[in-house]
């Protein structure tokens, strides 16, 4: 999956992530904020990162606001902003169209 334009999905509510997604300069650059960074910030970008490389995404930029999100929120926040930047839509029953 290309990213064509910058693509954002979340809000900065409690328990959610907001991800901002766009096109890279070579590889996958996390800028991550989160108050529980020290305790869990090495597993929202092992999560981050593996959702963008399982649709196929290796040349991106994300800045992820982190409030507390849960593994499944953050899957799925990569997962919307990933379709909205590379202008896709998304089948979520079984995979990228």
């Amino acid at each position: 999956m290309e990213l064509k334009k910058a693509g954002i999905s979340g809000t900065l509510e409690s328990s959610d992530v907001m991800i901002t997604l766009e096109p890279g300069n070579g590889g996958i650059e996390i800028e991550l904020t989160s108050s529980v960074e020290k305790q869990f910030g090495d597993a929202i970008r092992k999560e981050i990162t593996s959702t963008l490389t399982s649709l196929g995404v290796t040349n991106a930029r994300v800045t992820a606001v982190d409030k507390g999100a849960l593994d499944c929120v953050i899957r799925a926040r990569v997962k919307a902003a990933a379709c909205r930047a590379a202008e896709v839509e998304y089948a979520w029953g079984g995979g990228s169209q």
